[in-house]
């Protein structure tokens, strides 16, 4: 929430900051623009790096362009497609990739890579232009975009990794990870990580390779015996990522995700979970014994859109469950959703 009492503490500067806001005429987030301002005030104020300057500089002006590029197209679903710029045409990942993307656009999706060549090269090939997002990152040895996204209105370009990765998290529902180095290494495992902890919303992370593949299988293991085994992860935590080795199971499993699950809101104490179709008693009353495990207190409950979401109008037509959630055991609660999502008849 806007801190009511945030200021410069100077009249004159309260009055030009306002006069901003309202040149804005931007009612519905007004509050939050002369926080945005002041504390631009207080920094140009309190700070003299010119470093410092230049990195929060760069960085509003990336956030700004990327969040201007992705408007037109929230209401329609993407997929991120992660895996190695060093992945041959010849690779069979590499026909898996893009025959993965061509496969989700078919089903409606759009398709988001990091611009670059191997794996995301496939995956915009696959998706096409029209349907293809490209977040590039601009290198000491430049990463040139691939020829599929390359010049296109949907291209970005980033000099940050953090607002990059940002992007890519923001504006997906769902990851997908083909075998890769450091870079799609870091991106899964903050994937998980945000998982984990709750700082992204619930969605699938498919781990894709060819039949008989052994790059995530080798990587479970590690996880199994040097890091599960330590007590640094629990068991739950192992089921916030699925493996596939087809094309088809791998769309199967997104779609399966998707299939009466539509979006999570926290409201005050409350989590919200939203559904495209009604939780039935049987099915409420199931979870309720199931994972009560994940309550802070009381129980799980159907209801309709509560005020705060009518108010900003967000999907009041859609079913909900409601209840108090402990944010510890985000494990458990993507198991609830997949258990949702394949008992819901």
């Amino acid at each position: 929430m806007p801190k009511s009492n945030y200021s410069v503490g100077d009249p004159q500067a309260e009055q030009m900051i306002q006069s901003l806001v309202d040149f804005c005429d931007n009612p519905v987030v007004s509050d939050l623009l002369k926080e945005i301002m002041t504390t631009v005030v207080k920094l140009g104020l309190e700070h003299k790096d010119r470093g410092d300057f230049k990195l929060t500089n760069n960085t509003l002006k990336e956030l700004r362009h990327s969040y201007r590029v992705f408007l037109p197209y929230r209401e329609k679903r993407k997929v991120v497609i992660f895996g190695s710029a060093r992945t041959a045409e010849s690779d069979p990942s590499y026909q898996m990739a893009l025959d993965t993307a061509r496969t989700l656009v078919e089903k409606g999706h759009m398709i988001i890579t990091g611009a670059g060549g191997g794996i995301m090269e496939a995956a915009n090939r696959g998706a096409g232009r029209e349907n293809s997002f490209g977040i590039n990152i601009r290198l000491p040895k430049e990463q040139q975009a691939n020829l599929h996204i390359d010049g296109d209105s949907k291209l970005m370009q980033f000099k940050y990794f953090f607002t990059r990765k940002l992007m890519f998290i923001k504006e997906s529902a769902a990851t997908i990870l083909f075998p890769g180095g450091f870079g799609t290494l870091d991106e899964g495992f903050e994937n998980l990580t945000l998982f984990q902890t709750g700082k992204c919303m619930p969605r699938p992370v498919i781990l894709v390779e060819p039949k008989n593949g052994t790059y995530w299988e080798s990587l479970v293991h590690l996880l199994e015996e040097e890091v599960l085994s330590r007590g640094y992860i629990s068991t739950i935590d192992m089921n916030l990522f699925h493996i596939c080795h087809s094309v088809e199971e791998a769309v199967q499993h997104l779609e399966d995700y998707y299939r009466y699950y539509h979006s999570l809101r926290y409201v005050k104490e409350f989590t919200v979970l939203r559904f495209t179709r009604a939780l039935s008693p049987a099915v409420v009353e199931y979870l309720n014994h199931e994972f009560r495990d994940i309550l802070r207190e009381g129980d799980f409950q159907a209801s309709e859109a509560l005020d705060n979401e009518k108010a900003q109008n967000e999907f009041p037509d859609l079913p909900r469950l409601v209840f108090q959630f402990n944010k510890q055991h985000f494990g458990r609660l993507n198991e609830m959703i997949l258990w949702i999502n394949r008992n819901l008849i």
